[in-house]
């Protein structure tokens, strides 16, 4: 437990720290004044303050930042000076996150998720590099033997074109439209030697053993190529096909097709963590890339308190030629926290639930 915790604490933290480094980079390279950049949430367990007096003392070069380790390993934030519109008398006007040009803010808004996804190609990329890259093509590599699919006349070898109507590019699809897929006949298009050929299939269930979900007879291998650029291929694929999957389930999620119970909060991250800790290093990469990919996506949803809301708001000042009143926008943003926070308690709820 101990070490999974460790692990847990880890991946979160590097995933936030490269967040709020992104936004945090821009801001300096833009010469907006930053206050603190803090990594957790909650009480302070570590702080640069005491050095930052030290060299006041000493008449040394002070960083007008102070760095901050906080209690609780979940987010983490950047704070901007004017970034809540007000004004600060101890800061330069030009030097406030208000005063900067709509373009600057953009990119300071955008290079958290923007780091996200830098950190989840590079990861994706080192990881093929160590361990090869694996064939993310929708062929089905294996079926079982007097398996539902077998059944029904599908071979190994076919690429699934689409899932119950709908289209899959990657195995990610695949395995995403498998797992959402209801105990009832689904339908399956397949190429095989440039015909299509379409297939229905009822899953073996679990019921008769007392066991939960529900089988169609693939069996993913794990078939892996070596070679620089063979990964760096698979790095850019791979993305695409995680940011790919997230933007599916956020559709399942608006149209129905996932509910809310099967979303994840920390402490299902916590039980992934403690799965993959023990499938080894090749695993843990994989998950870091996902969460990376994960959040850099969520960030950018045009929502209040997301990064996304405040690039909206961006687009709605160079549409009026004038910025929405502080005041508005910061309790629009309040608002979406409070939101947020309910709903991270709801997941939290889930996943403990899950546990039992």
């Amino acid at each position: 437990m101990i070490l999974s915790i460790i692990y847990f604490v880890f991946i979160l933290g590097i995933i936030v720290l490269v967040h709020e480094f992104g936004h945090f980079i821009f801001a300096k390279m833009f010469k907006v004044h930053a206050y603190e950049f803090s990594i957790g949430m909650g009480p302070v367990i570590w702080s640069s303050k005491k050095i930052q007096e030290k060299h006041k003392k000493e008449k040394k070069k002070v960083s007008e930042t102070t760095y901050c380790i906080r209690a609780i390993p979940i987010g983490g934030f950047v704070q901007l000076a004017g970034e809540g519109g007000e004004e600060d008398k101890h800061v330069k006007k030009e030097n406030l996150l208000q005063g900067k040009p709509v373009w600057q803010r953009f990119l300071i808004m955008f290079f958290g998720a923007g780091n996200n996804f830098i950190l989840a190609i590079l990861i994706l990329f080192i990881s093929a590099l160590i361990f090869g890259s694996p064939d993310i093509s929708t062929k089905i590599p294996v079926i079982l033997v007097d398996s539902p699919m077998a059944t029904e006349g599908m071979k190994s070898g076919d690429q699934i074109i689409s899932i119950a109507g709908k289209s899959t590019k990657t195995l990610d699809d695949v395995q995403l439209y498998l797992a959402i897929a209801s105990e009832k006949e689904t339908e399956f298009v397949v190429l095989r030697n440039k015909e299509k050929l379409k297939f229905n299939v009822t899953p073996l269930t679990g019921k008769e053993k007392e066991e939960k979900g529900y089988s169609f007879g693939i069996q993913f291998t794990n078939t892996l190529e070596r070679g620089f650029v063979k990964s760096l291929t698979y790095a850019f694929q791979k993305f695409y096909a995680i940011a790919r999957q997230v933007f599916i389930t956020l559709k399942e999620l608006i149209i129905g097709g996932v509910s809310l119970k099967q979303l994840s909060g920390p402490v299902g991250i916590y039980s992934a963590v403690d799965k993959t800790r023990e499938a080894g290093w090749y695993s843990v990469l994989s998950l870091i890339a996902l969460l990376s990919v994960n959040v850099g996506i969520m960030n950018l949803i045009p929502l209040p308190a997301f990064d996304g809301g405040r690039i909206l708001f961006l687009f709605i000042e160079k549409i009026m030629g004038k910025p929405v009143k502080p005041e508005i926008e910061n309790m629009i943003h309040n608002i979406g926290f409070f939101l947020l926070l309910a709903l991270l308690i709801y997941v939290t709820f889930n996943d403990i639930l899950r546990l039992f």
